[in-house]
């Protein structure tokens, strides 16, 4: 296969001998290091290489004017535009449509648009369009098209203000350009020769045909006969628009149209699901090419956000890959990870910060490897510190007691930090401490995104100290998104060496015998219809500026200019697209089958990832001889009723919690929890009636309780919510939910006592432990666990259990006693039952004795007792527990335990 640049290398130094005489001008810096690479291998002597420029280089040379960033360009019409406004908006507001509008003044100049003309006619379509036909118009109304009658002042006041310093952005490049072509070419006998290009804009069209006119240039297009002689296939349009308008054509022949494309192909067609199965696909082709498809290769990635997961894919046998696409700064690790410092500058509110901001920080993987030194995970300290003493707002104090000296200085840059125009130049000494705390950093890539990085923060720091147009952090965080979405990493290779991977404009003019493109999607190839921009639809018609037809059309060339001369070809498409990922398969796709050339091998493959389906299993764990042993320390230690109740609910749940030590997450509880709020609640009970244990209750004491609660409850807040605040939001409703179930709850204790019930408080919240001697257990086995409360009502014993949630009477009622220990949902009579034995066990009350729930959202109901029934649905209940009620619970309990100690019985984990 003879490429393209190829092609035009040995016809032009067939023809021209002189070859410092030649300026070759090509559409991209790539394209020319190939042409060069050609060029090398047809001059046979040795001698200076001909000139090689990029179109954008071409044209700056021409102008006079130097090229300035988009980021500079918006500080300088910023600068324009107080100018012309009496007052005029921050920069933060300005920054939301500035953007668009200088785009706007861009693709103006590119097609030398009078811009006069274009502004007023715009302006005229809104007034007609908004009110005018009213008189009187609103202050919104008149600002609204002041808008749109400025443009035109902004326009000519940024254009002069930019040529006055010899600078510009690419559309007033190429109008001043075109300004000095003549006196370029009078002064210029230099041989140019255009190389490669296809949608030129109506600035490009005017300077090229000025040179072929003027008889010292040439120009060699890209195309095929199959897309030239199609009147309607839009990878040919524009060569058809040149070739029948431009008059130069009308005596010399357009060069070079190949008919390559229909030459034999194999074109596989691969619908995979989803992007990152695409990337893996790809990687799964490039494993069974051959060596000598390598010698041509290109890996086209139309969705460049998948480049990170493609490098992950690629195989190891793959040494050397050269990359060439861009690499957005919005994708990689370190763009959150400076969002994050800019979030906590912007969020500081008297020295403190919210906990979230703060744990987001700490947690980033670039602060985690950060703060860890000599083993020692910094950033987790600090992180469960803050969970521990459930901080909402975290100080300095919190953070820095847990840090060595040497990590200060970081705390200092992100913390401390009291200049906010300073902040460009605080994440620069943030970048440099980086690299001095961690030295042997050896990672090329992330060396790479902190250069760039500390680039972009250089740029603001320069830029605002000489325009003073950041004045706030608010107004820094939306400048340094707009950087996010425009800017990108250009990785530096070798770019005739390796993999070659590239996005869809990077190949233009590159041939390659072997190709693979992802992400041949709607929406993605071709892009489809976007429109960002403040001239209208039919304007832009109007005058002849680019639409989405003129743009598909653009994609639609350079996707069939890489199929012309390949051989291979693997066309990879997203199968289940979303709204994010854009549409069906491309129409490419569907114009290659339609075109179903004679030549060309299509086969259609819809791939899926390799799935191996297991039948899932339950989790079991086996007792070993360690297990039982730890087994026993714990029954040694006592198994409480809560224990065993989790045992019963999932047998893994108590290996995880019980066995293995497995704490459930501490989190900072920024609202108070419903468990936080049932401690306190028993907390509070705790100490209101400890002081009555073995007194009988009346309506004295009870008052005498009411006027401590509001005390009693903060006091138990500040205990368990800890640094959590209770004095506003959802936090002080939860104290006064939680004052309410005590107010009602000694409400509730005088009805009691108006309905004549006798009540002698026994014990509170006291704290039992009694040996269970199970037969066949030849070691100590305990049975643990704190009783809320113990009374006498009318000469019958009771043992209380509060719960602030709802319990229901069925929930403590027993039919069958095979199901106590194996259904869940007898858990709560499971445990009063516990505490009933316990009780009985220790103090050996002979009285008759009875168990019950107080439920605090349920408390219409009463003490709701513990009973035994013969069947569900009867009516006759036994509440009183006594003997041989607590021997079959004895039994019932024992072969509990004993199942949890039986070698031959695994933990077997239940669906719950």
């Amino acid at each position: 296969m003879e490429s393209f640049l190829a092609s035009v290398a040995k016809d032009v130094t067939s023809i021209h001998t002189d070859f410092l005489k030649l300026v070759f001008v090509v559409p991209g810096k790539r394209a020319g290091t190939f042409l060069q690479k050609e060029l090398l291998s047809v001059i046979p002597q040795t001698t200076f290489s001909p000139k090689i420029i990029s179109v954008e280089e071409f044209v700056e040379e021409l102008s006079n004017l130097k090229l300035i960033s988009n980021l500079q360009l918006l500080f300088e019409f910023y600068e324009v535009y107080k100018k012309l406004n009496e007052a005029p908006e921050d920069f933060y507001s300005f920054n939301k449509w500035a953007q668009v509008l200088l785009q706007d003044f861009n693709e103006i100049d590119r097609y030398l648009i009078p811009p006069k003309k274009i502004f007023n006619y715009i302006y005229s379509v809104k007034d007609i369009d908004h009110w005018s036909n009213q008189e009187n118009k609103t202050e919104l109304q008149e600002n609204y098209m002041k808008f749109w009658k400025d443009l035109d002042i902004y326009y000519t006041g940024f254009t002069h203000h930019l040529l006055s310093k010899k600078k510009g952005y690419q559309g007033l490049i190429y109008r001043e350009a075109i300004e000095n072509i003549e006196f370029y070419l009078q002064n210029n006998d230099n041989h140019h020769v255009f190389v490669g290009f296809n949608a030129l804009n109506n600035a490009e069209e005017r300077l090229i045909q000025e040179f072929l006119h003027n008889g010292n240039a040439s120009i060699y297009w890209d195309t095929d006969e199959h897309f030239i002689n199609d009147p309607v296939h839009d990878a040919g349009l524009f060569m058809r628009r040149y070739k029948s308008e431009w008059k130069f054509f009308n005596y010399n022949p357009f060069r070079i149209i190949s008919s390559l494309y229909n030459t034999p192909k194999s074109i596989q067609l691969i619908g995979v699901p989803k992007n990152i199965s695409q990337v893996k696909y790809a990687g799964k082709i490039l494993q069974n090419l051959s060596s000598e498809q390598f010698q041509s290769l290109a890996v086209i990635l139309a969705d460049e956000t998948l480049l990170t997961p493609f490098l992950n894919s690629v195989p190891q046998t793959i040494e050397k890959v050269n990359v060439t696409c861009g690499f957005k700064l919005q994708h990689t690790p370190l763009a959150s990870f400076f969002s994050t410092i800019i979030e906590l500058l912007e969020e500081r509110h008297k020295n403190t910060w919210y906990y979230k901001k703060v744990i987001a920080f700490f947690s980033h993987p670039v602060s985690r490897n950060l703060f860890t030194n000599e083993k020692t995970d910094y950033s987790n300290i600090i992180i469960e510190n803050i969970q521990l003493k459930n901080i909402t707002r975290v100080d300095l104090k919190t953070i820095t007691e847990s840090l060595p000296e040497p990590l200060h200085n970081i705390i200092k840059l992100v913390f401390y930090n009291e200049e906010t125009h300073n902040i460009s130049q605080t994440i620069n000494n943030i970048i440099s401490l980086i690299l001095k705390v961690k030295p042997t950093i050896n990672d090329p890539v992330f060396l790479e995104y902190l250069f760039r990085f500390y680039e972009v923060f250089n740029q603001l720091l320069l830029l605002n100290t000489t325009y003073h147009n950041i004045p706030n952090i608010k107004t820094l965080r939306g400048v340094y998104q707009e950087i996010l979405n425009s800017e990108s990493i250009d990785f530096k290779g070798e770019p005739l060496d390796g993999l070659q991977v590239m996005g869809v404009l990077e190949s233009r003019n590159i041939d390659f015998e072997t190709v693979i493109i992802t992400s041949v999607n709607e929406g993605i190839l071709p892009s489809g219809k976007s429109y960002n921009s403040f001239i209208p639809f039919e304007i832009k018609q109007e005058y002849g500026l680019p639409s989405h037809k003129e743009k598909d059309a653009i994609y639609t060339y350079h996707f069939y200019r890489l199929l012309q001369r390949a051989k291979n070809i693997y066309i990879i498409y997203n199968t289940e697209p979303d709204v994010l990922e854009g549409g069906e398969k491309s129409r490419f796709i569907r114009q290659i089958i339609h075109q179903n050339l004679p030549n060309h091998t299509i086969k259609e493959i819809i791939a899926s990832p390799e799935v191996y389906f297991e039948e899932e299993k339950l989790l079991e764990i086996h007792k070993n001889a360690q297990l039982i042993n730890k087994l026993k320390e714990i029954a040694e230690k006592g198994f409480s009723p809560s224990t065993l109740s989790n045992y019963m609910r999932n047998p893994i749940d108590f290996y995880d919690q019980v066995i293995l030590n497995i704490k459930k997450e501490e989190e900072v509880e920024e609202t108070i929890a419903l468990n936080t709020l049932g401690t306190v609640v028993h907390n509070t009970l705790e100490e209101l009636y400890k002081p009555l244990t073995g007194k009988i209750l009346n309506t004295q004491l009870i008052n005498e309780m009411k006027p401590k609660i509001e005390d009693i409850i903060r006091l138990n807040f500040e205990k368990v919510y800890k640094a959590g605040d209770i004095t506003k939001g959802k936090n002080l409703i939860s104290l006064n939910v939680c004052r309410r179930y005590i107010e009602n709850f000694l409400n509730f204790e005088t009805q009691r006592l108006n309905k004549g019930d006798k009540i002698k408080i026994l014990h509170i919240e006291s704290n039992l432990k009694i040996p269970l001697n199970i037969s066949g257990l030849n070691f100590p086995v305990f049975l643990k666990g704190k009783v809320d409360r113990v009374e006498e009502v009318n000469g019958i014993i009771n043992v209380i259990d509060y719960k602030t949630g709802k319990v229901s009477t069925p929930d403590i009622e027993i039919t069958e006693w095979e199901n106590l220990t194996e259904d869940y949902k007898n858990s709560k009579a499971f445990q009063l039952l516990c505490y009933s034995y316990m009780i009985n066990e220790e103090k050996n009350f002979e009285k008759p004795a009875g168990a019950g729930i107080i439920s605090f959202k349920n408390l219409q109901h009463g003490v709701m007792q513990f009973a035994t029934k013969e069947t569900s649905r009867s009516r006759n209940k036994e509440t009183i527990i006594n003997k041989n009620t607590l021997e079959i619970f004895k039994k019932e309990l024992h072969k509990l335990i004993l199942e949890i100690f039986n070698p031959d019985i695994p933990f077997i984990e239940k669906e719950v």
